[in-house]
């Protein structure tokens, strides 16, 4: 049940119970007063005013009982008068027709008193004793009502005490139904509140301990629901910005690690040769051009480093603009091996592109192409063979593959490949074997551009590498050998 519905409820019941409980104890009090005139001394007077108020109150109750009632709750009423000080005579055409109450000896002089006077109603007093006469009109018929009475001064003392306690009753009711219902109703309330808001507490307790494996289990179904969900959700992508950070932590210790070694290895050879040269060491000239020659290509090295460290610094912190547009991927792919088949020959790897469907994708065509080059430099460094092989398929899904048959990379490394400076080289021995920043800039790319990309394990032993970019459904597609 929802808050909303349980506050509802609360002011609906905040109303009923004490109404109910009031006009349950008002009842029980209605039948006090009813049991206190029957079984004690009865309705009685003081004054001559009373009298002639029970006489009224008489007279009105039997002319406007139901013709079809009968006499029996007539009766009941006038038995609450007091017997013994009290008497009523109801008589038609001189005849009695009702008698209530102990006759006393004035009674008949009182009698003929009240008729002599030609009125209606008329009230006599000798002072000890009263009468009240009055005609009225029952079913139909003419009677006259004589109601004789003897003040006295505790005659309705019981009476009053059992309207006051009654009153007295009521009001306690009254009271302790309020504050019942508002203590229950409270609790009723509260407890559907407290649970989530404790369970939210100890939550961000254990969160604030760095407990970020805790989640808040609540069944409910109110309010406090999507809280508890936002709160789960709220802890598991902080999770994940911690698992994230430390794992940015771990990337940038490996890139300073990887930087300083490098760029140690080219700057130490320039340092031998330079030395070299200056000892004396090259006293030819030939020699000496073979320094300066190892001097350029190791400097060309450490530029070509940092050109690359500054591109994936810049995709990294995505501050190379990505120009997406509609592109013929398989005539772009095609194209593209065509253009690096006579390079990629004298190094020794044959590119093949076969089985390419048409497809129209939405990427960057200059990103895309560093993206290429970069797999295709990949597989011409780590080529087992004097002439490798990079075949190049492009699926109707949109997925291209270039697959080499390389010495590939054991399975618990494919992973780690598109790291900043991995290599599957651990010792990083091979200087030939790169920086390690070629394919964790096409990872950046192909992120850059809202696509994927993975490596497995090659068909034929090497390695597999799998892009897949956003297809575009519509639109015309660039000419693959635009370069803009």
């Amino acid at each position: 049940m929802t808050i909303k519905r349980r506050l509802f409820l609360s002011n609906v019941l905040m109303i009923v119970v004490p109404a109910l409980v009031t006009a349950l104890t008002g009842l029980l009090c209605m039948v006090m007063v009813v049991s206190v005139l029957r079984q004690g001394s009865g309705l009685g007077y003081e004054e001559g005013g009373e009298l002639a108020w029970i006489g009224r109150t008489c007279r009105e109750v039997i002319q406007e009982a139901p013709a079809d009632s009968g006499s029996r709750e007539i009766w009941q009423i006038v038995s609450l008068l007091d017997g013994s000080a009290m008497r009523l005579v109801l008589t038609e055409d001189g005849r009695p027709v009702y008698t209530f109450g102990t006759e006393q000896a004035d009674d008949a002089r009182l009698l003929q008193s009240a008729e002599s006077l030609d009125c209606d109603p008329v009230q006599v007093s000798t002072g000890s004793r009263g009468i009240y006469l009055t005609r009225l009109t029952y079913q139909g018929r003419t009677m006259q009502l004589a109601l004789f009475g003897t003040p006295g001064e505790h005659t309705g003392e019981a009476v009053k005490a059992a309207v006051a306690l009654s009153a007295l009753l009521i009001l306690l009711a009254i009271v302790l139904s309020i504050l019942a219902t508002n203590r229950f109703l409270t609790r009723f309330v509260l407890r559907r509140v407290e649970e989530p808001l404790d369970l939210l507490a100890a939550g961000v307790r254990r969160i604030g301990e760095g407990d970020l494996d805790f989640r808040i289990a609540y069944a409910g179904k109110d309010e406090f629901a999507p809280v508890c969900g936002a709160f789960n959700e709220m802890a598991a992508r902080l999770k994940e910005s911690v698992e994230r950070t430390r794992r940015d932590e771990e990337s940038r210790k490996e890139l300073l690690a990887g930087i300083s070694h490098d760029l140690r290895s080219p700057l130490t050879s320039i340092r031998a040769y330079v030395e070299g040269l200056l000892d004396g060491v090259a006293q030819t000239e030939e020699s000496k051009q073979r320094y300066l020659r190892t001097i350029r290509t190791k400097a060309e090295d450490i530029d070509r480093l940092v050109s690359q460290l500054f591109l994936y610094s810049k995709l990294d912190l995505e501050g190379v603009p990505m120009e997406m547009r509609p592109i013929r991927l398989d005539e772009f792919v095609a194209g593209f091996a065509e253009e690096a088949a006579l390079d990629s020959r004298t190094r020794g790897l044959e590119i093949t592109a076969e089985q390419l469907t048409p497809v129209t994708v939405s990427a960057d065509p200059e990103q895309l192409r560093r993206v290429l080059s970069n797999i295709l430099e990949n597989s011409i460094k780590y080529k087992a063979k004097e002439t490798g092989r990079l075949r190049i398929t492009l699926e109707e899904s949109g997925r291209l593959t270039l697959a080499d048959d390389g010495p590939g990379v054991p399975e618990e490394a494919l992973p780690k490949l598109f790291d900043v400076f991995y290599r599957s080289d651990p010792a990083r021995k091979n200087p030939a074997g790169g920086s390690g920043l070629g394919l964790a800039i096409a990872a950046k790319a192909v992120q850059g551009m809202s696509g994927t990309i993975r490596a497995r394990s090659g068909p034929h032993g090497g390695l597999a590498i799998e892009i897949t970019l956003p297809k575009e459904e519509h639109g015309d597609a660039e000419d693959p050998d635009h370069r803009g």
